[in-house]
Parts: C-alpha cells; structure tokens; sequence
C-alpha cells in the first residue's frame, strides 16, 4: 500500500478551473502533486486525478486532441474522476450528446426538475454508502458540496448514492478506476479524509 508521503499524484488537465485547490488539498496531505497532459509523466505516477468543470463536450474535446483517452484506458494505477471528470468515464453524456471515454458501463443525463427542487444541484448534501471500500473509509453519512446539472443513475458499480429529487451515483468505483459526482476539494475536512483514502489505494 502507498503512504502518503510517497504519492506522486498527476492531476490531467483537460481545461477544468479546479486544479489550483485540489493541487493544494493533496499537497497538504503529503504527496507531490503536479498538473500534466504527457503521457509518460501520466503513466510515472502513483496515482492519477481527472478533474473537471465545465462540459462534457469541452473535456472531451481536450482529451481527444492530447490523444489522452488510450493512456486512460492502459492506467493500472489508481484514477479518480471528480464532478464532470468522473461523468466522462461513463459510456455516453446527455450534454451535448457525446461519447465518452467508456471505462465504466453507464450514461450520464440531466437531472429531472420536480417540485421544490433546483437543477443545477448547487450545495452540500448526504451520501449513503451501499457498501464497503476503501476509498469511503469513515465516511458514510458525510455532507459534501456538489456543483451539477448531470448525473448518472444508481448501478452496479455504484459505491455511493445521494439524494436530490432521485437518487443518482455520488461515488463510482471498479477496479482501479473511480469517480466522484462531488467536490472533495470543497467539502472540508470529510474532503481532505477522500482524498487521503484514495492515496492510501495503490496498483
């Protein structure tokens, strides 16, 4: 297992704004923590963070370009998706009707409106864990802040649901690959404790 004083972590810029403050939360916990698009600089390290805000289709547009999405795909060590970086491991996305990269089974769509319910879903809200893994250790129950108009629908390699109007996928995860639809980086101290779960996983 990875200690945290040796984690390299490599944040994939595709265009997102978030990686100053993420850069800053996993530095405090340790680790190295740089920005990169070269795919040996990608494939060097312990642990790989694709970011996102923004759209879908600007992602993916990004990724497509830097010829990123095989180097995605070849990845053994852990990777974390977060907000619109994890939308994009999914199969398809409703915003702009696109494909994605297709490392997990699913479809991202638009949250439904109902009554007394906002979309963008702006705010904190509750996860509640369906089951065990590591990288929801001392975590089920917690609030974190979530900034989203997609989501994708509860399956099988849900982790972890939330609740606004339905309930939709708020952690993802099979086999090295993983996704939150929340912002770690925003969500305090329960943040902090995610991140440090995801670099305690090693390959």
């Amino acid at each position: 297992m990875a200690t945290l004083a040796k984690a390299d972590v490599v944040l994939l810029n595709s265009g997102g704004s978030n990686y100053t403050s993420l850069q800053a939360a996993f530095e405090r916990l340790g680790a190295t923590c740089a920005q990169s698009i070269d795919p040996e600089r990608i494939r060097a390290a312990s642990h790989v963070v694709l970011p996102g805000v923004g759209s879908a289709e600007s992602a993916m547009s990004a990724i497509t370009a830097q010829q990123l999405a095989p180097i995605l795909a070849s990845l053994k060590q852990p990777l974390l998706g977060i907000c619109l970086g994890m939308q994009i491991l999914f199969e398809t996305s409703e915003e702009s009707d696109i494909d994605c990269l297709g490392l997990l089974p699913g479809k991202v769509r638009k949250l439904a409106p109902s009554p007394g319910i906002r979309i963008p879903h702006m705010g904190w809200n509750t996860i509640r864990s369906l089951g065990t893994h590591p990288l929801l250790r001392g975590l089920d129950g917690a609030d974190f802040y979530y900034v989203h108009s997609y989501a994708v629908a509860p399956g099988s390699d849900t982790l972890a649901v939330c609740r606004h109007g339905q309930d939709f996928t708020a952690v993802v995860g099979h086999g090295n690959r993983m996704g939150v639809q929340f912002h770690p980086e925003r969500s305090g101290a329960q943040g902090q404790q995610l991140l440090g779960n995801f670099l305690a996983l090693s390959a």
